[in-house]
């Protein structure tokens, strides 16, 4: 017979080698991750779109990239706080008046990019639009943590989101960049602002799955809570997933303006999406893997595998040679990824899980943000291909930041706190 994952897996049967088809028997995992995979949908679409429109409208890559990196700068501020709003109130209290906001925050963001209205009115939009991105995937990870708990199968899990967050970076920016190219250069944002108001609130009509918060049983009682910034192993795996952004947001402006410059932009989704194939690949094989290596171990020599094929990007001067690159680098980003969130089961307590996935993934937009505005005004001034520089440094910088303070990548059971004081916490599900 084969075995299942419950809702309790220390009364399952333990297993040397956890996979993919025992995972997704864990007892209403589906219930939550397809609405998930459609609600995260739109986060692969959101930058491209905002790219092409607005260079479509005012024709440089640098304004183009700066209006896109406010809105990762935004979201990348707000997302830690809506994950830690998340944990004390329940996912689905955020995710509702979330999507409310970035849907009309992306609309007007598109009107006022149509009617040619100034840079700064641009950036004004672009604020509400970052700070609203729903934060699923975070929360999708939360719903994992609560149903596997210590259970093996937690690598396989975060492996797992790993290739559904690469699936969405393969279909996002293809679909993106169809409709930006084919249709009309609006089509994209409006697109993926009608996919975040449908797919969020379909995932939060799943309440039965949300993580339970806590909530103090005596009146008397206080109960303090402690931001997952406090631990240090988050702050170094923050700036980790701010190079990984690097490399995201280096990538979607580089390969825009390289398929331009050859008369070919159709083909920016399609070498895009080869990137993101090469990190989807690698990830899966990640999931099957029983590792033996310790994941601290493990992240220092995936990053600087990627760190080292990053470099070779400027060098690449053809569609063919740069979508090999491209493979190469989005099989190193997975693994990266993968230990970085499995790092996170150990380091920090469950009552601020949400946040700390929050903040990373805040930290890759806030990387990725950062990569381009500094890879547009690259391509606007210097040859073409010099955006590709932009991921050479954030990786090699973050590398050394890795090798540097590896050591605060060990969990030290028992020394992690998120909740103190006096009196007894009932977990409530909260709608």
């Amino acid at each position: 017979m084969a075995s299942t994952v419950t809702d309790r897996p220390e009364n399952s049967p333990a297993t040397p080698r956890p996979g993919y088809g025992q995972l997704l028997r864990t007892r209403g995992a589906w219930t939550f991750l397809l609405p998930g995979f459609a609600a995260r949908q739109p986060f692969a679409m959101l930058t491209i779109s905002i790219v092409l429109l607005v260079q479509h409208t005012t024709g440089s890559y640098g304004a183009a990239g700066a209006a896109a990196a406010v809105t990762g700068v935004s979201m990348a501020l707000f997302a830690p706080y809506s994950g830690r709003l998340a944990d004390r109130y329940g996912q689905r209290a955020v995710l509702l008046p979330g999507v409310i906001v970035h849907t009309l925050s992306g609309l007007t963001l598109t009107s006022l990019a149509l009617a040619h209205a100034p840079l700064w009115a641009l950036f004004v939009a672009a604020v509400p639009t970052g700070a609203s991105v729903p934060q699923v995937g975070p929360m999708v990870r939360a719903r994992w943590g609560v149903k596997l708990k210590d259970s093996p199968l937690m690598t396989t899990a975060a492996a797992f989101e790993s290739v559904t967050d690469e699936l969405t970076f393969v279909v996002g920016p293809l679909l993106a960049t169809a409709l930006c190219t084919a249709v009309t250069p609006a089509a994209g944002l409006v697109t993926e602002a009608a996919l975040t108001l449908v797919g969020g609130l379909l995932f939060a009509a799943q309440k039965s799955t949300q993580p339970q918060v806590l909530r103090v049983a005596d009146g008397h009682a206080r109960v303090e809570h402690t931001s997952a910034l406090r631990v240090p192993g988050v702050r170094v795996l923050i700036v980790a997933f701010l190079g990984i952004g690097s490399v995201f947001g280096g990538m979607q402006v580089s390969l825009a303006a390289f398929t331009e410059s050859i008369g070919e932009p159709g083909l920016n989704g399609v070498l895009y999406g080869v990137f993101a194939a090469g990190n989807m690949l690698s990830g899966i094989v990640c999931g099957a893997i029983a590792w033996k290596t310790a994941p601290h171990r493990r992240l220092v020599i995936g990053y600087a595998a990627l760190a080292l094929t990053a470099s070779a990007l400027w060098t690449a001067h053809s569609a063919l040679l740069l979508a090999g690159l491209g493979l190469l680098v989005g099989m190193c980003i997975a693994p990266a990824l993968i230990t970085g969130y499995t790092l996170v089961e150990g380091l920090v307590p469950a009552g601020a899980r949400t946040e700390a996935f929050t903040w990373l993934t805040g930290a890759v937009a806030l990387g990725q943000a950062a990569a381009v505005t500094v890879a547009g005004q690259l391509e606007d001034h210097f040859w073409g291909g010099a955006g590709f520089l932009v991921p050479v440094g954030g990786t090699l910088l973050a590398l050394g930041t890795l090798l540097a303070l590896r050591s605060r990548l060990v969990a030290r059971p028992g020394g992690r706190t998120v909740a103190r004081g006096v009196g007894h916490r009932v977990p409530v599900t909260v709608d």
